[in-house]
């Protein structure tokens, strides 16, 4: 998307990659972007969007992620500086936005607990039927032309657990900073 972020006029690029890197661009100064501003979220970015959303006055940059989380950055200040001495106060507008997401989230935790309750009488139940629910699978292999590597990403809207890697050819697994998953070797019977 393109979106006047800074306020200053001149709209800047806002980038969402597939390795869930957030991107702010600048064109003003020079014929290239200048890369001004950058956040990692943990999954892929399937959309980017700018605007005024959550308070008049204050931008924000919405970013829609492969499983569906909405994340938002904003333009507003999120804190003040005190002198010596002083007492913070927050304004009354602050103090009803923290009390409504306390109340929000004590909401979702009694949720939370009732499905897991729901959940558990519904699994030792004698005419429980087990089944593994359907869900779709982000895939990319794509190749690195710097190293000549070849790069596997795989996003599921669940834990994964295990990945297994099977390869007729002898292949060198490469670990990257992104990479939380462990990796274990094992050789394959050749028959």
């Amino acid at each position: 998307d393109s979106f006047d972020i800074l306020g200053d006029g001149v709209k800047e690029l806002l980038i969402g990659r597939d390795d869930g890197m957030l991107e702010v661009y600048n064109f003003e100064s020079s014929d290239d972007p200048v890369l001004l501003y950058d956040h990692a979220l943990s999954e892929s970015i399937a959309s980017i969007q700018g605007g005024c959303v959550g308070k008049d006055g204050y931008d924000e940059i919405l970013a829609c992620t492969y499983s569906g989380w909405l994340t938002g950055l904003t333009t507003e200040p999120i804190y003040r500086e005190g002198g010596s001495g002083e007492e913070l106060k927050l304004s009354q507008e602050m103090q009803s936005k923290i009390s409504s997401l306390r109340s929000e989230l004590e909401s979702l935790q009694i949720k939370v607990l009732q499905e897991r309750e729901k959940y558990q009488q519904s699994s030792q139940s004698s005419t429980a039927v087990s089944s593994v629910p359907a869900f779709s699978v982000n895939d990319k292999f794509t190749l690195n032309k710097d190293d000549a590597s070849y790069s596997l990403i795989l996003e599921v809207q669940t834990a994964i657990d295990n990945v297994l890697v099977q390869s007729d050819v002898p292949i060198d697994l490469l670990d990257v900073d992104k990479n939380s998953a462990v990796v274990s070797f094992s050789s394959c019977d050749s028959e």
